[in-house]
C-alpha cells in the first residue's frame, strides 16, 4: 500500500508514523547487527530511513528521543559532561595460571563458610577488549550512556552511543522502569582492518588496534564520525535495576539477549574447577579465529544472592575475576637505560629500546623494575634469570600482557656485544645530584629494593611529579594542568606565573590579577584556554576527603588506603590531629592508626613521619586556606545503627565467616579494627573469646554475641 506523501500529512498521522519508524528500524537494527539475519533488503531499510528523514524535516517538533536520526546527531558544543553512575563500575581481580583459579574458587567457598563441593555455579564468558560503557533506561528508553571514567563518574557520550546500531534505543514492553545495562563496546578486527585499508590508500595515517580505535572513535566530539567507525556491542552486566528479572547472572545476561542486546555466544554455567580451564583452553583455541579481541576469561559466581553475600572489595567484587591469556613476547635491542625520579624519590630505571610490536602495538619504553633486577637477583636476593645480568646493547625478551607496562623478561646471550660492559646504578639523584640511597627495612633488617633521593621536595623531580600526582584524574584532576603546563609553571622565574607547591595552584588567579606578565600572552595560551584554567581550579576548592588525602602524595597511600582513612577519621580535621599524634610513634592515637584493618605497620610508618615534616605540614596549612575538604559522605550518609562506630569481632563466629562479618560491617559505615581500646563502642564475642572480651570488659565497652550483632544490624 502506497503511503501518503509527507507534505499531505496532517501533524498527528505524522505522529503516530515516526513512532512506527522509529520502532520499526530499531528492529531491523537488531535483526541485522544483532542476529546476523537481515529481513529487508538495503535499499527497503534506506527508503524507511529516508522516509524519517522526510517527516523530521517537516514537523522538526516531533523529533523523538529515540529518533533514528538521533543515531548520527550533531555535533555537542562542549566536551563530555559527567555522569556519576549510580553503581560505580568496579574492576575486576585478575588471576593467571591454573592454580590462581583454584585459589579464587576456594576463596569463594570459603568466604561463604562452604565446603568446597562443587555446588556454586560460575559462569565463564570472553573478556572483550573493548571499552567498558554503561547505558542507562528509564520507562524502556535510552536516556544516557556514559564511560567507566574512575568508576565513580564517568564520560556522558550519549549521542556518540547513539549511533551504535546494536545498542536498542527503546526497550520491550515490561522491561523495568530503570535498567542500566553494562557491557563493552569493541571494534571488530574486519572493521579495524577495512578502515586501515580504506585509511591506507587515502595516504593517511593508520591505527594501532582496534581497542583503541574504539575508545577513540566513542570520544569525539562529532557523532557523525563515530557513525562511521562501526561499533558494535555486547551486554554482560548491570548497574541499577528497579527489580531485577532475573536471580542469577546467566538469566541475566539471557534477558538482555531477549530485550535486543548482542550477548556473547560463548558463556557458559560450569561448576567445576577443571571445566572452567577447560573451557578458558577451548576460547584461548579458538582466540585467533574470533572476530573481536579479547585477552582472557572472566568467571563469575552465577548467584545473585551469592553474589550480595560475598559482596565487593574496594576496586573489585569478590564474586568475579578475570583470568588472563599469557602475555606476548617479541625480542628487540636495548639501546640505553634511563633513570627517571619519581614524587617519592625512587629511582626508577627505563629500558630504551629499538621500536618492537608486541601484542599489535609499538613497543619503544619498557620498565627494569630495580637495580637488583638489572643485576640478575630477585627480592630475596636469590638469582633470576639464571642470574644473567641486563647490559646497554643487549638483545632482550620483551613482555606485554594488556594494557601492563611492557617488561623485560630475560635477554638473548649468544647475541650479547662483546663490549657491552655490566651497568653501573647511580648512587646519586640524576636530577640534582643528592645522593641516593637504599633504606633498610627495621622489620626485615633488608635493603629496600627501590634506591631513593634523599633530597624530597628540593629536588625538583620529586617537587614536580607531585604537583603532578596532586593535580591528576583521581586526585583534584583539574583540567588544563597536564604534563606539559606543570613543567612550564614549575620552571617559570616570574612569581606571578610561578607554581612550585600545590598552594601555588589556587593562588595564581589572584597573582595574576596585579601582574605585569600575564599568562594568555604566552605561547599556548590565550584568553579562553586561560578562563577555563581558572574555572577548573576554582571548581576544586571544595573536594571529598579521601581524594584530598590521596592527592598529598603519601608514600604507600593510595586511592584504597585514602578512602579506608578517610572513612576511619570523618573529617580532615580528626585526621590531621591523629597524624600529628601519631607521628611520634607511639601512643594511643599511633595504637589506633596501626588497629585500623587494612593498616599496616609500613604505612602506618610512611603517614607518621610525613605529618612529623614540618615543611609537609606548613604547605598543608597553606593549602587549607584555598581548599576544603568535605566530611566524609559514606560514613555521613548511612542511617544504620552502627554507621561511624568501631567494632571488634574476637573467637569464632558461627552464623557467616569471620571475612563476610568484616564485610557486612563495612558496608553499614563500621569500621573494623584488630585490637580493642577505649574508643572501641562494640565486641562481638564467639565462642573461645579471650583477650579482647578481657580487655573490652575492663574498658567497659558494650559487648554482644554473634546472635545478638545480627539482630542489631537486622541481618
Amino acid at each position: 500500500m502506497a503511503k501518503k506523501p509527507v507534505e499531505e500529512l496532517s501533524r498527528d498521522e505524522a505522529e503516530a508514523e515516526l513512532a512506527h519508524l522509529a520502532a520499526e528500524i530499531a528492529r531491523h537494527d537488531v535483526a541485522y547487527h544483532g542476529k546476523d539475519a537481515p529481513e529487508i533488503t538495503d535499499a527497503e531499510y534506506d527508503a524507511l530511513k529516508q522516509r524519517n528523514d522526510a517527516l523530521e524535516a517537516r514537523f522538526p517538533d516531533l523529533i523523538r528521543a529515540d529518533s533514528p536520526s538521533r543515531r548520527v546527531g550533531s555535533t555537542p558544543s562542549e566536551a563530555f559532561a559527567p555522569v556519576v553512575h549510580a553503581v560505580p563500575m568496579l574492576s575486576l581481580g585478575n588471576v593467571f595460571s591454573d592454580e590462581d583459579v583454584q585459589d579464587f574458587i576456594a576463596s569463594v567457598y570459603r568466604f561463604l563458610g562452604q565446603m568446597p563441593d562443587g555446588s556454586i555455579a560460575f559462569t565463564a564468558e570472553p573478556k572483550i577488549d573493548g571499552l567498558s560503557m554503561s547505558l542507562r533506561y528509564e520507562d524502556g528508553v535510552l536516556v544516557s550512556g556514559a564511560t567507566r571514567g574512575d568508576g565513580a563518574t564517568g564520560e556522558n557520550v550519549t549521542a556518540n552511543v547513539r549511533t551504535i546500531s546494536e545498542i536498542p534505543n527503546r526497550l520491550p514492553k515490561g522491561a523495568p522502569a530503570v535498567v542500566e545495562v553494562r557491557g563493552e563496546i569493541y571494534m571488530a578486527k574486519s572493521d579495524f582492518a577495512a578502515l586501515n585499508a580504506a585509511l591506507a590508500e587515502e595516504g593517511k595515517p593508520t591505527y594501532v588496534n582496534p581497542r583503541n580505535t574504539a575508545s577513540g572513535s566513542l570520544r569525539q566530539l562529532d557523532p557523525q564520525v563515530t557513525a562511521k567507525r562501526k561499533l558494535r556491542f555486547f551486554a554482560y552486566a548491570w548497574g541499577e535495576m528497579s527489580e531485577m528479572p532475573a536471580d542469577t547472572q546467566m538469566g541475566m545476561v539471557e534477558t538482555f539477549g531477549k530485550w535486543g542486546f548482542p550477548v556473547n555466544p560463548l558463556m557458559r554455567r560450569l561448576s567445576s574447577v577443571d571445566d572452567l580451564i577447560d573451557h578458558y583452553r577451548e576460547i584461548g583455541v579458538e582466540r585467533g579465529d574470533l572476530d573481536y579481541d579479547i585477552d582472557g576469561v572472566v568467571y563469575k559466581v552465577d548467584r545473585l544472592d551469592l553474589q550480595a553475600r560475598l559482596g565487593f572489595r574496594s576496586r573489585s567484587p569478590r564474586w568475579a575475576t578475570a583470568h588472563k591469556f599469557p602475555a606476548e613476547q617479541a625480542i628487540t635491542r636495548l639501546l640505553n637505560i634511563d633513570i627517571q625520579v619519581g614524587r617519592t624519590g625512587a629511582l626508577t630505571p627505563v629500558a630504551r629500546l629499538e621500536p618492537i610490536t608486541v601484542g599489535g602495538v609499538v613497543v619503544t619504553n619498557a620498565t627494569l623494575h630495580n637495580e637488583d633486577y638489572i643485576a640478575g637477583k630477585g627480592s630475596g636476593g636469590e638469582p633470576i634469570r639464571e642470574g644473567r645480568d641486563i647490559r646497554i646493547g643487549d638483545y632482550v625478551i620483551v613482555q606485554r600482557a594488556g594494557d601492563v607496562i611492557p617488561q623485560i623478561v630475560d635477554i638473548v646471550p649468544d647475541k650479547r656485544p662483546d663490549d657491552a660492559e655490566p651497568y653501573q646504578f647511580p648512587d646519586h639523584c640524576p636530577v640534582c645530584g643528592a645522593h641516593a640511597v637504599r633504606e633498610i627495612n627495621e622489620k626485615t633488617g633488608k635493603l629496600d629494593a627501590v634506591r631513593r633521593c634523599t633530597a624530597g621536595f628540593s629536588c625538583r623531580a620529586q617537587a614536580v611529579e607531585h604537583l603532578k600526582h596532586f593535580v591528576s584524574r583521581n586526585a583534584f584532576d583539574i583540567e588544563g594542568l597536564g604534563s606539559k603546563q606543570v613543567d612550564f609553571f614549575f620552571e617559570h622565574e616570574d612569581e606571578a606565573l610561578a607554581i612550585r607547591t600545590a598552594p601555588d595552584i589556587f593562588t595564581l588567579e589572584r597573582r595574576q590579577g596585579a601582574a605585569l606578565t600575564k599568562l594568555e600572552n604566552f605561547n599556548g595560551w590565550g584568553k579562553t584556554s586561560v578562563a577555563n584554567l581558572y574555572e577548573s581550579i576554582n571548581e576544586r576548592r571544595t573536594i571529598a576527603l579521601n581524594r584530598f588525602i590521596f592527592a598529598l602524595g603519601i608514600r604507600h597511600v593510595g586511592e584504597t588506603t585514602a578512602k579506608l582513612l578517610a572513612r576511619s577519621y570523618g573529617s580532615y580535621e580528626a585526621f590531621e590531629k591523629a597524624m600529628r599524634e601519631a607521628a611520634s610513634g607511639e601512643g594511643e592515637a599511633w595504637d589506633d592508626l596501626n588497629n585500623i584493618d587494612g593498616i599496616g605497620a609500613v604505612v602506618a610508618r610512611a603517614i607518621a613521619e610525613f605529618f612529623a615534616e614540618e615543611n609537609n605540614t606548613d604547605v598543608i596549612a597553606r593549602l587549607l586556606k584555598e581548599v576544603t575538604p568535605e566530611d566524609d559522605q559514606q560514613r555521613i550518609d548511612t542511617s544504620s545503627p552502627v554507621a561511624g562506630k568501631t567494632v571488634v569481632f574476637t573467637g569464632t563466629l558461627e552464623k557467616m565467616t569471620r571475612d563476610e562479618a568484616k564485610a557486612k560491617a563495612e558496608s553499614l559505615g563500621a569500621k573494623v579494627s584488630g585490637s580493642v581500646s577505649k574508643k572501641t563502642d562494640i565486641v562481638i564475642a564467639g565462642p573461645g573469646a579471650g583477650s579482647k572480651l578481657k580487655k573490652a570488659e575492663e574498658l567497659g565497652v558494650q559487648t554482644m554475641d554473634e546472635d545478638e550483632w545480627l539482630a542489631l544490624i537486622g541481618g
